[in-house]
C-alpha cells in the first residue's frame, strides 16, 4: 500500500521516493479520495505564531482541519508547527496527552535532528500507529540557522523561504515511515 503526501510543494522530495502519491498545488489534495495512509503537510500561515500578518483566507485555513480529517479517517500524520492553534481548534492532544477518541497522539520533534539548518520545532499528530512502534528516532544535531532572527536566535543566519517550507529529504522517508 502506498502513502498519499499531502499538500506537497511543487519541488518536493516526496515526488522522488517510491509509493508517494503526492498531491501539490496543481493536483488540489482536496481530490484525495482515500484509501491509504496519509503524510499531511496543510498550510500552516492560518495557524502558526505569526498568523495575526498572515494573508491566509480562510478557505486556506480551512484545509488544516479538513487534513486532520484525513489523518483520523486514514491513519498516517500531520505535520505543523509547534504551538500550532490548528491543535486546539480541532481539540487534537498536546505533547505527551493521552491520545484522543481516533487514537491519535501528538509527539514534538526538531526538523534539525533530520537535516533542516534550523531548529524548527514541529508538532506531529499520529494515527494509527503506536508510539512503541515508531521508526527510530535520529541522534540530536545541532542547528546552525533560524526560521526567523528574535530573541530566541539574535545571532544566527535564517534560513531560505524555501528551506521554511521545504521537509529535508531524511525527515519526508521518517514521515512515510510513519505513515
Amino acid at each position: 500500500m502506498g502513502v498519499a503526501v499531502l499538500f506537497a510543494r511543487r519541488d518536493s522530495v516526496y515526488k522522488t521516493m517510491p509509493g508517494c502519491d503526492v498531491f501539490d498545488a496543481d493536483r488540489d489534495a482536496r481530490t484525495f479520495m482515500g484509501g491509504m495512509p496519509v503524510v499531511a503537510h496543510p498550510p500552516c500561515r492560518g495557524w502558526g505564531r505569526l498568523r495575526g500578518f498572515s494573508l491566509a483566507t480562510e478557505e486556506e485555513r480551512e484545509l488544516g482541519p479538513w487534513a486532520v480529517r484525513k489523518v483520523q479517517a486514514y491513519g498516517g500524520v500531520l505535520e505543523h508547527p509547534a504551538e500550532s492553534t490548528l491543535w486546539m481548534h480541532c481539540g487534537l492532544p498536546r505533547p505527551g496527552r493521552a491520545p484522543d477518541d481516533c487514537g491519535g497522539y501528538t509527539i514534538q520533534v526538531r526538523q534539525c535532528d533530520w537535516g533542516h539548518r534550523a531548529e524548527k520545532l514541529t508538532w506531529l499528530y499520529i494515527v494509527g500507529v503506536d508510539p512503541d512502534d515508531l521508526p527510530p528516532m535520529p541522534a540530536p544535531r545541532a542547528h546552525t540557522h533560524c526560521i526567523r532572527p528574535g530573541k530566541t536566535y539574535p545571532r544566527l543566519p535564517s534560513v531560505t523561504k524555501r528551506e521554511r517550507e521545504a521537509t529535508p529529504p531524511e525527515f519526508a522517508h521518517w514521515l512515510v515511515a510513519v505513515a
